[in-house]
């Protein structure tokens, strides 16, 4: 189901609750309002209005793809970007790395299940940006 986004700094600053198996009803809302929103090109579920840590992006192929707990392990290349954000007006100066190495969960045959992803340029910013959207810091 397509969902509003969520604008309210108040509900966007508090940090989310880890997600369980029984949060994956939110990837469907998720994937829904992403594709219902042209500019955007990933989304956490905070932005919807559900404060658990779950986000989803566009891959470099315009694939989408879900991370359950998102965690920054390892950052490499800091660079100044410019990014916007769907609950925010305007666009801002963030710091933001260039090449990433993230832990997460992947939800298979019902369980999570832990995994690794190593990102680079426009795909490691854009899942920076849910992660700390997930820690509740906005730009």
């Amino acid at each position: 189901m397509i969902k509003e986004i969520v604008k309210d700094d108040e509900i966007l600053s508090q940090p989310c609750e880890k997600a369980t198996e029984q949060d994956n009803e939110l990837v469907t809302d998720l994937l829904d309002t992403l594709a219902a929103n042209e500019e955007a090109a990933a989304l956490s579920a905070n932005q919807i209005g559900t404060p658990k840590s779950v986000v989803v992006y566009l891959d470099d192929n315009e694939q989408p793809r879900v991370m359950f707990n998102p965690v920054l392990k390892q950052a490499l290349h800091p660079f100044k970007a410019v990014e916007a954000c769907l609950s925010h007006e305007g666009e801002v100066e963030v710091k933001r790395f260039a090449w990433i190495n993230v832990s997460y969960e992947d939800l298979v045959d019902g369980k999570l299940v832990p995994k690794k992803i190593k990102l680079q340029g426009w795909t490691a910013q854009l899942v920076q940006h849910m992660i700390d959207h997930c820690k509740g810091k906005t730009i």
